[in-house]
């Protein structure tokens, strides 16, 4: 694997993880489970995993069956329909 290919990945899904309800519900359980910060840890590190695994079977797949440039600006699309739909909740 290429060392930009791997930064580019790593960088943009870290980013995009920072300050979501994923990681906020993490912080809850850690609040809660003190005493359980390994197994908070490992728990939220795995399903993270696992919902990783998926976006990559369900990405290659349909990278089989539609041209991954059309994907992108679905993506893109889906981003700032979120966006809007954000703001506009406002």
């Amino acid at each position: 694997m290429e060392l930009k290919s791997f930064l580019v990945i790593f960088g943009t899904v870290f980013l995009a993880e920072l300050g979501d309800k994923t990681q906020l519900a993490t912080v809850l359980f850690a609040s809660k489970e003190p005493s359980s910060l390994l197994l908070v840890f490992v728990a939220a590190s795995l399903a993270l995993i696992l919902s990783s695994g998926i976006a990559v079977g369900v990405g290659a797949t349909l990278s089989n069956y539609v041209d991954p440039r059309i994907l992108s600006y679905v993506a893109g699309v889906g981003f700032v329909a979120i966006g809007v739909w954000t703001i506009w909740q406002a």
